[in-house]
């Protein structure tokens, strides 16, 4: 019961950007046992209507305090309505501080959520449905203590 709660109120920031009209896509992929395998590689579909826009790329990252890295290496590939779109590129989050091991992000209990920037002022070359795949990039084969992973979408003003 304690971890359910524990649960919703770190989804309450998540859930209280419903309401976001800049925001195109967000999808959150959760992980099995809290572990995310190598072999995992969520992927993320979405849809840009407007290439005339800039939009920049956010990575969400829930982890528990049990994760046993301060950082997150996620390289993530593009593919939108014609193939690949631009070279699949490495990502190095810092998810707590390198020296003190104090958690990073909003969080209670045990948990705590992360939203950074992996993209900046995107743009997408033509209509159509585009996919984000993501995959860990870290030297072991399980990551225990990572909870979910997920794509935000946001168009600029």
């Amino acid at each position: 019961m304690k971890k359910l709660v524990l649960c919703l109120l770190a989804a309450a920031p998540l859930l209280l950007t419903a309401c976001d009209p800049n925001r195109v896509f967000e999808k959150n992929t959760d992980f099995e046992n809290y572990s995310w395998d190598v072999q995992q590689k969520p992927a993320f579909t979405f849809a840009i209507d407007d290439t005339t826009a800039r939009y920049d790329v956010y990575f969400n990252v829930r982890n528990a305090s049990a994760y046993g890295f301060y950082n997150l290496y996620v390289k993530h590939t593009l593919t939108g309505p014609k193939g690949p779109v631009g070279r699949p590129l490495l990502h190095h989050m810092i998810l707590m501080d390198p020296k003190t091991g104090e958690p990073l992000g909003s969080g209670t209990g045990d948990i705590y959520d992360h939203q950074i920037r992996a993209l900046r002022q995107l743009r997408f070359p033509q209509a159509g449905n585009y996919t984000l795949t993501l995959e860990q990039y870290m030297r072991q084969d399980q990551l225990p203590g990572l909870m979910a992973i997920g794509v935000r979408v946001q168009k600029l003003k």
